[in-house]
């Protein structure tokens, strides 16, 4: 007599890469490295175009306002018609407005109209990793066997936020590269051949079809004031800390080693802090359950902040570098908890809402604080914009503290549902509208 164990994964089960399919991860991590250009691509060119650090900050100021506005009524089109559909017109739109301000940025045309065109950018920017999130995250939960979504949510959380981290990372490099190489224009050149290739191959690949409401069975979708709760909001609020932290930092640096004289080597420190990112990001599915997300926010974070008060004290070249090394290990964490957060949190049927939400709090932060940060540096001075990178820490440390103070934190891992009939969502969503993906 045999019997059936009904608690273990058969092996032939899928595995989420499985699922995806072999490209979609190389098509999805390189599709992101456009809207990770953006802010330092624009600030280079109408810099070297109108000679105006001023004309030159307020546009990327302008580009994270259009991020802002338009981004989350993106991810509000995606998780009512689809992706697809938003994704080819936004990489279209998008990629003519890059190619057009290369060109209205050495035109005679007024600074109105260089403005006008960052706005657009902005407005018409794919977010591929919020977007990538909430795919991937409707492949966990519909394609694979119920014992191995906690787990494989929790490690493609990391995964993603790895993802992220790099391309903002390297993707200030990659514009340093073109603008000495080439010409000024050629970032924004190049951001959107990217644009228009891998946008598009992201969404015309197979799991685009995905994110598209069943015609089976009608939508169920919570109310837009869930959107608006305090444990969604604290979460914003930690993503706009980072993208002020992201956007401190690299234009403080680039300000102080410009005074030194080591101004070619401000990508390269940047890049230091990538590596204990990724290394730490990729490594969170590591973490014991009981360091719970409240808890791994609290404590990254804390980590973030003494990092940039070193980073503030330092002196010269070296104490930079190990400043950076620090600040890696604790920013790499804090963008998975945040995600991870957004994952858990999303209400039913918004998720690619929530998690545009994130990415347009990140790119926010990240173009005002460039314009801000380069603004101190010019009027006060580069070791005064230094210590503005320890507030942006801060506020992600006050988040963090608010997020603690709002309840106890979940497991380690992301809840996941078990199965997703719409009757059973239905049902879920009217009694706990705020705690369903």
């Amino acid at each position: 007599m045999s019997t059936t164990r009904t608690d273990t994964v058969p092996q032939s089960a899928p595995t989420l890469r499985r699922a995806a399919g072999t490209v979609y991860f190389p098509i999805a991590f390189i599709a992101r490295f456009p809207f990770a250009m953006m802010v330092v691509g624009t600030l280079t060119l109408v810099v070297a175009a109108r000679e105006s650090v001023a004309l030159g900050g307020l546009n990327a100021a302008v580009l994270g306002l259009g991020s802002a506005l338009v981004g989350p009524l993106l991810g509000a089109a995606a998780d009512r018609i689809g992706q697809r559909r938003v994704l080819l017109l936004a990489a279209t739109l998008n990629s003519l407005a890059l190619l057009a301000l290369a060109y209205v940025a050495f035109s005679a045309l007024p600074d109105a109209a260089v403005l006008a065109v960052g706005f657009v950018i902005g407005a018409t920017s794919p977010q591929i990793g919020p977007f990538s999130r909430s795919r991937l995250v409707q492949l966990i939960l519909t394609r694979l066997p119920a014992e191995r979504r906690a787990k494989s949510l929790n490690a493609t959380m990391g995964y993603e936020s790895a993802a992220d981290e790099t391309a903002f990372v390297f993707g200030p490099v990659v514009v340093g590269l073109l603008a000495t190489t080439m010409s000024p224009a050629a970032p924004m050149i190049g951001a959107a051949v990217l644009t228009l290739v891998f946008v598009t191959a992201f969404a015309l690949h197979p799991t685009g079809a995905l994110s598209a409401p069943s015609t089976e069975a009608p939508t169920v979708q919570a109310p837009a004031s869930e959107l608006r709760t305090p444990r969604v909001l604290v979460i914003v609020a930690g993503a706009l800390g980072v993208g002020l932290f992201f956007g401190t930092v690299l234009t403080s640096l680039t300000a102080f080693l410009a005074g030194t004289g080591d101004s070619d080597s401000a990508g390269l420190v940047y890049g230091v802090m990538g590596i204990g990112s990724t290394i730490l990001a990729l490594s969170i599915s590591l973490f014991p359950e009981r360091f719970r997300l409240a808890a791994r926010w609290l404590v990254f974070s804390s980590l973030m902040l003494a990092a940039m008060i070193a980073f503030g004290l330092a002196g010269g070249l070296w104490g930079l570098i190990g400043a950076m090394a620090v600040a890696g290990v604790g920013i790499g964490p804090t963008v998975v908890t945040l995600y991870s957060l957004a994952a858990e949190r999303s209400p039913q049927g918004r998720s690619a809402t929530v998690m545009s939400m994130l990415g347009s709090a990140t790119i926010v932060g990240q173009s005002g604080a460039s314009a801000l940060t380069g603004a101190v540096a010019d009027g006060a001075g580069s070791e005064v914009a230094m210590w503005l990178p320890t507030g942006a820490a801060g506020l992600v440390v006050l988040a963090a503290v608010v997020n603690a103070l709002l309840g106890p934190g979940r497991a380690g891992s992301a809840r996941v549902v078990t199965e997703v009939r719409p009757a059973e969502q239905a049902t879920a969503l009217a009694e706990h509208p705020a705690e369903h993906l």
